[in-house]
């Protein structure tokens, strides 16, 4: 019997460690420890949902990871910005047929009265000294829940094509409710695909869009719309933020440059939403953490208020500590 109370026990203090909100500040404290360690999140998809909490979908770095090899997805809310709520690993690798590994960039979407979440995931191994060993591929599913929170389930039990080698998704729903799914492909960037009604497949072929004449390296797509004017934007050259404006979501875009400048040349993966009547930015930096026990830089997400000018454009974006833990001019 005692043995079972010190079980139930540790279950109590398990969730508690689970849902303690944290105080706010930049990068975000989630208030989740894992090994006794902050857990390290990247990849921020953000969302604010019909309960009107705003929901990041978050990539997870395993501590002092030599590599990308990521096994699960993440999911924190909060409903002022300040105290957080982790819910846990909301979907793994290991609950996938046709994946065991790269369980990189999510977004998420509502429709049809269902939570979906695309993700991308993977096989195989990248030979970074040897590119031409690499056996790696990459692909892009989509899982259900009844919640925001999750958890998620692979519905389809496979991905959603297998060429092109896709990751990186960003789903966004248009007005009339069509579905617009947005990736970085290999050789394919620049495309987009309809998600059929029922989100559990592509309608129709891809659509090689109208960039302007400017295609650079890109990761991370990212698309939203404000005042009917439609934004694609993007980590270019995986680095540096830019976007482009269009009319339509499929384009043609017109670029307008940087919004958020590089830092120590790393890559960045980001988000934007709007949350009672203010844009955010959310993003993660690579910072040192010399309590890891590794001699080198993590990623972690963080927040900034976004503005733009009167006539549509992003004003430029620094990096601060205080994030998003005060009111600021829209």
């Amino acid at each position: 019997m005692l043995k079972l109370d010190r079980v139930r026990a540790a279950l109590v203090i398990a969730a508690i460690v689970i849902i303690t909100p944290a105080l706010a500040q930049n990068p975000l404290d989630f208030g989740l420890l894992l090994d006794n360690k902050p857990i390290r999140t990247a990849d921020p998809s953000a969302h604010v949902w019909q309960d009107g909490r705003l929901y990041l979908y978050t990539s997870h770095d395993e501590e002092c990871q030599a590599d990308f090899h990521m096994k699960d997805w993440h999911v924190f809310s909060t409903d002022n910005l300040t105290d957080w709520t982790a819910h846990g690993a909301v979907l793994s690798v290991d609950d996938l047929a046709w994946a065991d590994d790269y369980a990189w960039a999510p977004d998420a979407a509502y429709k049809n009265g269902k939570y979906y979440l695309v993700f991308p995931a993977g096989t195989g191994v990248k030979d970074r000294a040897n590119p031409k060993n690499s056996t790696k591929w990459m692909g892009i599913g989509v899982a259900e829940s009844d919640s925001p929170a999750g958890p998620f389930k692979d519905v389809i039990g496979a991905p959603l094509w297998r060429t092109p080698y896709a990751n990186d998704p960003a789903l966004f729903i248009d007005d009339d409710g069509t579905a617009y799914l947005y990736f970085h492909g290999i050789d394919f960037d620049y495309r987009v695909v309809k998600m059929r009604d029922d989100m559990r497949g592509i309608d129709g072929d891809f659509i090689k869009m109208d960039m302007g004449g400017y295609e650079p390296k890109m990761e991370g797509p990212w698309v939203f719309k404000r005042n009917g004017l439609y934004y694609f934007t993007m980590p270019e050259n995986n680095r540096v933020l830019t976007y482009y404006t269009a009319t339509s979501p499929v384009g043609p875009w017109t670029y307008r440059g940087e919004f958020m400048a590089q830092e120590h040349q790393s890559n960045n993966h980001h988000s934007i939403v709007q949350y009672n009547g203010q844009w955010l930015l959310f993003y993660h930096r690579w910072l040192d953490t010399p309590e890891a026990g590794c001699n080198k830089r993590q990623r972690h997400v963080a927040a900034e208020y976004l503005q733009f000018n009167a006539d549509g454009t992003i004003k430029p974006v620094q990096r601060t500590d205080t994030g998003v833990g005060k009111p600021t001019s829209r």
